[in-house]
């Protein structure tokens, strides 16, 4: 069996094979324009609808049994971002021209299953699971769902901006490239300054992050180097996702915890919460950001494989 995943994520296009014997992809990150902080949904829609015909050829997926594709963020009602119509379009087209079944998936979903599959760890049908990006930070507790793949009720999130957000808005203040976070984790890595005064603003299992934007603002209006304003913001991630998890295990004890989304591409915070607890399991780096391999092995679940 093989199934053809497509994922059109507000900064990433995304596409996939996935089969009986592994996967394959081919993803290219959208062009953000330097000293820019994102993209409008019209831009990324745009953007998308340039990518995929090209990325399709360069994956060359052949005849597939079936097409699966991301239809929106979360699996709620009222879940909606224009730029998944451009997956949408494709995948359904695709379906109709071969005469197979076509799934819609949720993004977060999908993210969810490339984690499950990459982790090493063996997952009930329930656990945590931590979706941090540039658009979300929740801890949820997933569920396997037939229709969905993966169900989810938020645990805990942000109140205010993501961690994403944030360790981008920092990486803009300091001249690198959106999206920032692999640039900005080499710069910590380059501080050789114990950091002190990074503090989460937590609250109830939930979070704050614009304080620290307000922090971090400060500390280069102060004059602190480089290096050391990109560990500071690297440290508060980390250790804000760390209390929010102590705050989850707190009423879900027996539970596993599954990290996901492009922020859990940083070995930093990785290391971090390694060091703290047990029980935890990561997404392969390569899958942990913006991918449709998830979307594709949800596919064929569907289609009842494994």
């Amino acid at each position: 069996m093989k199934v053809l995943g497509i994922d059109t994520s507000n900064y990433t296009t995304s596409v996939a094979v996935a089969c009986d014997d592994g996967y394959r992809h081919v993803r290219e990150i959208l062009d953000v324009k330097d000293g820019e902080r994102g993209l409008r949904q019209s831009d990324a829609l745009f953007l998308h609808t340039k990518n995929l015909p090209r990325l399709i050829e360069q994956l060359g997926a052949g005849k597939v049994d079936a097409v699966a594709f991301s239809s929106r963020p979360r699996a709620v009602d009222g879940s909606y971002m224009p730029c998944f119509l451009a997956g949408e379009a494709v995948a359904r087209s695709i379906a109709a021209t071969l005469g197979v079944p076509c799934f819609a998936f949720s993004h977060q979903a999908g993210h969810i299953e490339a984690a499950v599959r990459t982790s090493g760890a063996e997952l009930c049908d329930k656990f945590l699971a931590f979706h941090l990006s540039g658009g979300t930070t929740e801890i949820l507790l997933a569920r396997a769902d037939e229709k969905e793949g993966w169900l989810s009720d938020i645990v805990g999130r942000t109140l205010d901006i993501s961690a994403g957000q944030l360790i981008d808005r920092t990486g803009v203040l300091l001249g690198l490239k959106f999206p920032c976070g692999n640039e900005l984790e080499k710069l910590a890595a380059a501080c050789d300054e114990k950091i002190t005064d990074a503090r989460p603003s937590l609250s109830g299992g939930s979070c704050n992050l614009s304080g620290a934007e307000n922090k971090i603002q400060d500390l280069i209006s102060r004059g602190k180097s480089r290096e050391y304003v990109a560990r500071y913001a690297i440290e508060l991630v980390g250790k804000t996702v760390a209390g929010m998890t102590a705050a989850a295990r707190e009423k879900y004890r027996a539970l596993p915890v599954l990290y996901a989304g492009g922020v859990m591409r940083n070995g930093m915070i990785k290391n971090m919460l390694a060091s703290e607890f047990d029980g935890i399991f990561f997404a392969k780096t390569e899958l942990a950001s913006d991918n449709a391999v998830g979307t594709a092995y949800l596919g064929m679940k569907a289609m009842g494989g494994k």
